[in-house]
């Protein structure tokens, strides 16, 4: 294990942190995937088209990253 580990380990468990919180809180409006909808306004046509266009993307490039 390295520093790089630890530091993502850490982002991850501090995300689900918080997200549990949202969750167990009831406070729906709090959590990643309704933040996500705000952010990338995905109740609009050109929201949801930068999100798709921009998921896409990512999962393109992750998986080359990862594989190739």
């Amino acid at each position: 294990m390295n520093a790089g580990d630890a530091v993502w380990g850490g982002l991850i468990l501090a995300g689900a942190a918080v997200e549990t919180y949202a969750l167990r809180t009831a406070r729906q409006e709090d959590t990643l995937s309704a933040a996500t909808r705000r952010w990338f306004r995905v109740h609009t046509k050109a929201g949801a088209f930068v999100f798709v266009g921009g998921w896409v993307a990512f999962s393109v490039w992750w998986i080359r990253h990862i594989v190739g």
